[in-house]
């Protein structure tokens, strides 16, 4: 397998030394038409709880990266997709999980944003006022900012 393109929070252990199982992980980058992004809080009791990321979740057993992100963010957000084009992928090396994030842009959807799992959301531009950002979400500011043309820092250093 090849090794991950981003070690996070690379002085601390990591679960599972050895042969990590890779967890496939759909995010959605929802883009408003004025250019702003999502940004979302990882809820309490989870890992990296009250950091910003980029919404989604976890694939289930036979799902698509488009079947998982539909169902994550109607099931976080209430939000129902449009189409969904997916974009790049990022392998992290998380402390307690090896992710490959699988990032999907999307610029049309319905409904109104619910918390449903009580985190925080904020629309964003470059660069991000929000902090701390989740390790995986970094280079997706980075991205935006090569298409876009914005040179300088994507975010307030955590």
């Amino acid at each position: 397998m090849k090794p991950a393109s981003l070690v996070a929070d690379a002085h601390r252990p990591r679960v599972q030394q050895g042969e990590r199982q890779v967890v496939e992980v759909a995010v959605g980058v929802l883009i408003q038409a004025g250019g702003d992004f999502l940004l979302t809080t990882r809820p309490a009791g989870k890992v990296y709880a009250g950091y910003w990321e980029f919404p989604g979740g976890k694939l289930e057993a036979g799902e698509s990266v488009e079947q998982a992100l539909r169902r994550e963010l109607h099931e976080e957000l209430g939000l129902t997709l449009g189409p969904v084009q997916a974009w790049k992928t990022e392998l992290v090396d998380y402390p307690h999980a090896l992710v490959r994030l699988n990032f999907c842009k999307v610029f049309d959807w319905s409904g109104e944003l619910q918390m449903r799992e009580a985190q925080t959301f904020s629309w964003q531009r470059l660069p991000v006022t929000v902090a701390p950002v989740l390790p995986g979400t970094v280079p997706v500011l980075a991205w935006l900012a090569q298409e876009r043309g914005v040179t300088g820092p994507t975010h307030a250093p955590d």
